[in-house]
């Protein structure tokens, strides 16, 4: 591990968990598996995420509640909030199928409909200034690297690299770098990020900001190329955001 002190670091913010119910009002599909939905009400005022990979749990009721007990007893899945105001938060859900409760909801729920918001209860905030930058994800991590993508500065040394079905499934990502796409075709998640991150030896650039996000079998690799780069693991970002067969797991914090 480099003995070199980092011009940055990632500090743990504790939030007042609070539980919110909104309303869909907005729904656009940016790729044919992935939508972008705006939640609105009077209950987002004072929403908080300070960090680009908070978590934010979603509550899917089956219909009207009467308590916040009743809400955490509905179904839910974790997502990051990706912009957020007075009264509105843009959520974005990578669709496969139609597996599990989010998704579903996401793709086709009428306009109108209601879930609940709980969270962020704390973040991870990157703070000071990372020689260069490393992004590396899935669809799920799309949210997060748009976040941690507006933080790089103009000209500092950056890679973003997603991994996607197929051509015809990118997104528009605001970065002042090119964003470099892998396909996986029917190869599992995750397996052109594996072997992108297993060919990687020359650092991106000095003093190196990771964020590599994807199916719980990125983990082990990502850790590999931290050793391999001398990356400080307080100092860098590996998570496996989901796991093939559990529709429940949810990344640690």
């Amino acid at each position: 591990m480099s003995d070199v002190k980092s011009g940055f670091s990632i500090e743990r913010r504790g939030l007042d968990l609070r539980f919110r119910m909104v309303t869909l009002s907005a729904r656009e599909w940016l790729a044919p598996d992935f939508v972008r939905v705006r939640l609105t009400g009077a209950d987002l005022e004072g929403f908080q995420s300070l960090g680009a990979d908070d978590h934010m749990r979603l509550f899917f009721p089956a219909g009207p509640v009467d308590s916040v007990e009743e809400l955490r007893a509905s179904p839910s899945r974790e997502y990051t909030p990706l912009a957020w105001g007075e009264d509105w938060l843009d959520v974005e859900f990578a669709v496969h199928g139609d597996e599990g409760v989010a998704a579903p909801w996401a793709a086709s729920a009428p306009l109108g409909s209601q879930i609940g918001v709980g969270g962020p209860r704390g973040s991870a905030v990157l703070t000071g200034t990372p020689g260069s930058w490393l992004l590396v994800g899935d669809e799920t991590a799309i949210p997060a690297i748009r976040r941690f993508a507006a933080l790089i500065p103009v000209g500092a040394p950056a890679r973003i690299v997603i991994e996607t079905v197929s051509a015809g499934r990118e997104l528009d990502i605001d970065a002042p770098v090119d964003v470099e796409w892998l396909h996986r075709g029917d190869d599992p998640s995750g397996s052109a990020l594996i072997s992108f991150v297993d060919g990687l030896t020359d650092a991106v650039g000095a003093d190196p900001f990771v964020f590599i996000a994807a199916e719980q079998s990125i983990v082990k690799p990502g850790r590999a190329l931290l050793a391999r780069w001398g990356v400080d693991t307080a100092n860098a970002v590996v998570k496996g955001y989901w796991k093939r067969g559990e529709a429940e797991y949810h990344a640690p914090h």
